[in-house]
């Protein structure tokens, strides 16, 4: 009787401890790893004017492409980002708002697994509106 209380407290003591690690697994999967843009990359300046017909272009784009891990207002809570292997980001914080444009635009062009390369699927200006979109998240 000793002995399967024993075994039981230690059944639990795993479990709880397997929940635990989990839990903390889970939470540091928003750091993901860390993805720096080349320093010619970060310098480049978004030839496209941030104005109401780009943002709104870019809102649309975004919604076809981008919403599904990325989140309505950008969070990173889209329908898909829970198949994610990292975190798909943030876009309203203030390390968000750090980033360059240029920087932004060479992630998106350049990809990176899980997320794909829109070098060929979008033109150079509907990446530079999804930017000027994504921007407006973070305001």
């Amino acid at each position: 009787m000793k002995q399967a209380k024993k075994l039981m407290g230690l059944f639990v003591a795993v479990i709880c401890m397997t929940l635990i690690s989990l839990s903390v697994s889970a939470q540091k999967k928003p750091n993901g790893l860390p993805w720096p843009a080349p320093a010619a990359a970060i310098s480049v300046k978004n030839p496209v004017k941030s104005d109401a017909v780009s943002i709104k272009d870019g809102k649309e784009l975004y919604i076809k492409n981008c919403k599904s891990c990325h989140g309505d207002a950008g969070k990173g809570d889209g329908t898909k980002a829970g198949n994610l292997d990292i975190f798909a980001g943030d876009f309203s914080t203030a390390e968000f708002k750090k980033k360059t444009d240029g920087e932004l635009y060479w992630k998106m062009t350049e990809g990176r697994k899980p997320m794909p390369t829109f070098s060929k699927k979008l033109t150079d200006t509907e990446r530079w509106s999804i930017i000027n979109y994504v921007r407006t998240f973070a305001k």
